[in-house]
């Protein structure tokens, strides 16, 4: 499997470079995206708050596996009615890749001790991280809750979004006719770049001040 894994993130480094070989100066947008494109270096974050009482950084990610980030708040309806469907999966995939939340609101519902109450009554089986600065999200390009980015395996600086966008086709989870992150984790774990690399997520807006509005 490392070969593979090694091979698409070779894939994806070559796919962000210029004919000319220069990597490009500025990042393209995607479809639904207005600041990253599948292909680009997924931004790293450090040093965020998590609800365990520690502090993370994309460096604390086994290299050697790929991660799903997904943006996520206490607050938005649709983000918490996910949040059984997030869980699921990172437990069914917990061998296979590392599973990342990030709450970048600023709603007093989602502060850090919130986050911890919710974390502890659902019982997350991944990492929850708090960035009051917002700067991780809007380097995402995150506009909603939730907005899922799965990122090759590789070191910080080496890691490239292989899909973004929405976990699956239905806010209500009985009404799910396709999912999109499990067939794009699966091509990426053969080394592969998905079918389908770029959805339109859905749910609540993230506020962002007005400067930092994409």
């Amino acid at each position: 499997m490392i070969p593979r894994l090694i091979a698409l993130a070779a894939f994806l480094l070559a796919s962000a470079a210029c004919p000319t070989g220069q990597w490009r100066s500025v990042a393209l947008a995607g479809e639904f995206n207005p600041q990253v494109t599948v292909g680009d270096a997924a931004p790293a974050w450090t040093d965020l708050p998590g609800v365990d009482g520690k502090h993370h950084s994309m460096a604390d990610l086994d290299p050697e596996k790929p991660a799903v980030v997904v943006f996520t708040c206490n607050s938005c309806d649709v983000a918490t009615g996910y949040e059984d469907r997030i869980m699921a999966f990172a437990e069914k995939h917990q061998q296979e890749a590392a599973v990342v939340a990030i709450n970048v609101s600023l709603k007093p519902d989602d502060d850090l001790a919130a986050m911890q109450e919710r974390a502890e009554q659902k019982k997350f089986p991944f990492a929850y991280l708090f960035d009051e600065s917002q700067e991780i999200g809007a380097a995402y390009g995150a506009n909603y809750t939730p907005e899922f980015f799965l990122l090759s395996p590789g070191k910080p600086g080496e890691r490239r979004i292989v899909y973004m966008g929405a976990l699956d086709d239905s806010t209500y989870a009985d009404q799910v006719r396709t999912n999109y992150l499990e067939p794009a984790l699966a091509a990426a774990l053969q080394g592969e770049l998905p079918a389908i690399k770029e959805t339109a997520p859905r749910g609540c807006r993230i506020k962002y001040p007005r400067q930092k509005q994409r």
